[in-house]
């Protein structure tokens, strides 16, 4: 059973990429909410199939779905993964409601690891705005298992491996290792995240 770190209300948004996180958070959520997909477009042909994959499954749900674009290119002076993000983010907060992300603990963790080795330890807040991380003290495996044992579909995404992204070093190469030194990793930050949620 997933659990939310705070109650959530009636009414929200979900930011939808297709993957296992966001899959399992909007089919779980759907179940006493009302929400609406979010998806948005950065005109990756891996995206549009992803696009068409959230379509798909929000029509057969009966979930209303809003879809964002932006096929803009990347300024020099940004990462593309910094450029995505932010054409993200600036779309989530043109919505009036709250918008959901599928931010889970394992992602608390990669972000603290890559700010520390840039010299300032950062967690990922709860909230961004409009934007709330409700599942931030649930581990990655948590949703893919929902995923699994309630049938529901999901894609992935090939960029997860692709060692051009910042975000996929920390996740292959240094969290297994990050494991060894410390073994009960997940529990540390669970109780972090918790407290830092506590003392908002």
């Amino acid at each position: 059973m997933l659990k939310v770190l705070s109650k959530l209300p009636r009414e929200i948004g979900i930011a939808v990429s297709g993957g296992p996180d966001s899959m399992a958070i909007l089919d779980f959520l759907n179940n006493n909410h009302e929400v609406t997909a979010v998806y948005f477009d950065h005109g990756t042909d891996f995206g549009k199939k992803c696009k068409r994959f959230v379509k798909n499954f929000c029509d057969n749900k009966d979930i209303p779905l809003v879809i964002g674009v932006n096929y803009s290119g990347c300024p020099s002076k940004k990462s593309l993964e910094e450029h995505w993000r932010d054409e993200r983010y600036k779309f989530f907060h043109s919505f009036d409601m709250p918008i959901v992300t599928g931010h889970n603990l394992d992602d608390v963790i990669e972000w603290f690891l890559f700010s520390s080795i840039h010299g300032k330890s950062k967690v990922i807040p709860y909230n961004n705005k409009n934007v709330i991380r409700p599942f931030i003290s649930t581990s990655k495996r948590s949703l893919e298992d929902w995923c699994i044992r309630k049938e529901v579909p999901f894609l992935t995404d090939p960029a997860n491996a692709d060692r051009k992204f910042m975000r996929s070093i920390i996740r292959h190469d240094i969290m297994p290792h990050a494991r060894l030194v410390n073994p009960g990793m997940e529990k540390t930050f669970k109780k972090l995240v918790e407290k830092e949620y506590n003392n908002i």
